[in-house]
């Protein structure tokens, strides 16, 4: 109920296509996410001060971010969420990141050195100091989110929250983004549009069309079957053509050489020297740019960071969920979702890649285009980017991805995850004006004030310079911002539950029982190989990020509270509504 319907996906979430399959379709969301996670590299290349033509530095920090982001993505899909969800450099770091090296450079030119790098001997003496108090920052910081996953302190938070402060902070983590995807797709709009209509044909006009192919099986023969070319891969055939498109029109000199020209931006080869410059192995690994150094204003400046990729990421379970035809994520696999994404950013701060890792929208968007939700396919994208993070030839030639096909793809992902966003309001009775009223306001002030804070640096001054930082990136951050306002208005408004929507909300976070009453024996969010081992034992429905957890904590009937009974019991998944609390 609610959620994408089966018969509508290609592959769900536990389902495991064939090898081949999960190859070509974990490389196409490695090319979603590939824009994003380069970009991120270069924000903060610049940040550093590296000089443009320092490609070593590049190719390392691509190098570092790639493995470590698909070691993360790993560590989610196996023992974290275990939802499809894709883990990269997260642009919520960028800011932390700027200011925090702004502030090394003020404090380097009091005492007369150098904040540019110059040369190779500058960059020991200046990048390398910047990078490890970088690195110590988010190290430091991503301990915060390991505790506030495992202890379950998020878990407790969602108890209150419905869909009218889910739906803006999925919906608001799309429309934040139109900024990035505008910068891109604006180099060249005709490109941009080319990859847009090409994507939109694909994935909704000839998805039902099948390609004729040929299959043997031992003792039957060969076979014709059809093969849904269209409806699997619509990303990676509408880049490719439109890569064709701008190779042809670079060799023909139709795009301008002028740089500062528009259209530039859409000629192939732009970063060629990048991929000369690259060896063919590198291997990144925790400590390589030196010991990490810590100070108070660095953690203080990126815990905001980190505080703002958590409810990124929590808008993004459910996005990924809903999209995938998967009941909401439970308590449990939400604390353990967020535990490891501390994790994931410890292991990028180890290795060096100047940010921290997040849940990726764009991907989910691509799940909802393509109808490919599967885990599996998630993991064989995460070995390629381990694969490509230590191949540095074969890793940056996609680095040559002309800005306005980029521009393209965000263009439709972000769009999709806005919209799964918005399906979320189908749970609640939206003839109501108290709902429309929360709901309104959430979306819009979730726009406008983070567009204020962005526009007027430095309004807040409340004479501590790591709160100032904290206020300033949490409500500079749409998801927050929209999100914290549909729950504080939605748990302070009068309405019913049903007006809420609470009661099919509810319902559609019970795990069922089969027939015989025992519950589902494989389940999505289940720990693989300890989940049964687990449940049998008494002390892990204490544990907030196991999956007992949230069986014995989430359902209990009001029936139990009236009678005062102190022992907790499982009610049957057949009750009414009315009795889910």
């Amino acid at each position: 109920m609610g959620r994408q319907r089966a018969d509508e996906m290609a592959y769900l979430v536990d389902d495991v296509p064939p090898w081949y399959l999960c190859l070509f379709l974990g490389f196409q969301h490695y090319l979603v996410m590939f824009g994003a996670t380069f970009f991120n590299v270069i924000e903060l290349v610049k940040a550093l001060g590296v000089e443009n033509d320092d490609n070593d530095t590049k190719n390392a920090l691509i190098g570092a971010i790639f493995v470590a982001a698909g070691l993360a993505t790993l560590l989610q899909t196996t023992i974290g969420c275990r939802l499809p969800i894709v883990q990269g450099g997260s642009f919520t770091f960028v800011a932390s990141v700027k200011s925090l090296i702004a502030l090394q450079i003020f404090n380097a030119a009091k005492d007369g050195k150098c904040g540019k790098v110059r040369n190779r001997t500058a960059t020991e003496a200046v990048w390398l100091p910047r990078m490890r108090e970088v690195q110590g920052a988010i190290l430091v910081a991503s301990l915060f989110q390991i505790f506030i996953g495992f202890t379950g302190i998020m878990g407790f938070m969602l108890r209150f929250i419905g869909p009218l402060a889910v739906s803006p902070t999925i919906s608001l983590a799309g429309l934040a983004l139109f900024d990035n995807a505008a910068v891109h797709a604006s180099k060249q709009w005709w490109i941009t549009l080319v990859t847009v209509v090409l994507i939109a044909a694909f994935s909704q006009y000839t998805k039902n069309i099948n390609i004729p192919c040929f299959t043997f099986e031992r003792g039957k023969g060969c076979k014709k079957i059809g093969f849904p070319l269209f409806r699997l891969f619509p990303v990676i055939l509408a880049m490719s053509i439109t890569w064709i498109i701008c190779a042809i029109l670079t060799a023909t000199n139709v795009f301008p050489s002028d740089p500062d020209a528009w259209g530039y931006a859409a000629q192939t080869g732009l970063h060629i020297d990048l991929l000369e410059a690259s060896p063919w192995f590198r291997f990144p690994y925790p400590g390589q740019f030196g010991m990490p150094t810590v100070s108070a204003a660095g953690v203080f400046g990126m815990l905001a960071a980190v505080i703002a990729s958590m409810v990124e990421s929590v808008g993004d379970y459910y996005a990924c969920a809903r999209i995938s035809g998967a009941r909401p994520p439970p308590i449990h696999a939400i604390n353990r979702g967020i535990g490891i994404e501390g994790i994931g950013c410890i292991l990028t701060g180890a290795f060096g890649s100047g940010s921290g890792t997040t849940s990726y929208s764009e991907n989910i968007g691509a799940i909802g285009i393509t109808k490919v939700a599967s885990r599996r396919v998630i993991q064989y994208a995460a070995v390629i980017m381990i694969l490509f993070g230590l191949c540095g030839k074969i890793g940056t030639v996609f680095v040559n991805i002309p800005e306005p096909i980029t521009g393209g793809v965000f263009i439709v992902m972000f769009g999709m995850v806005t919209a799964v966003g918005i399906s979320n309001l189908q749970f609640v009775n939206l003839n109501s004006t108290r709902n429309l009223f929360i709901i309104g306001f959430s979306f819009f002030f979730g726009l406008t004030l983070p567009k204020y804070m962005k526009e007027t640096p430095g309004v807040i001054s409340t004479g501590h310079n790591e709160v100032d930082k904290i206020f300033t990136v949490l409500l500079s951050t749409s998801m927050f911002v929209g999100g914290l306002s549909g729950f504080v208005l939605d748990n302070t408004i009068p309405g019913t539950d049903e007006e809420r929507g609470l009661l099919s909300w509810r319902a559609e976070l019970v795990r069922r029982k089969n027939e015989q009453g025992e519950y589902e024996s494989v389940d999505t969010y289940d720990l693989p190989f300890v989940g049964k081992f687990l449940s049998r034992q008494s002390w892990s429905r204490y544990v907030p990020f196991l999956p007992s957890f949230s069986d014995d904590f989430c359902r209990i009937s009001k029936k139990t509270k009236r009678k005062g009974k102190k022992k907790r019991h499982r009610k049957p998944h057949n009750e009414s509504q009315e009795d889910i609390v």
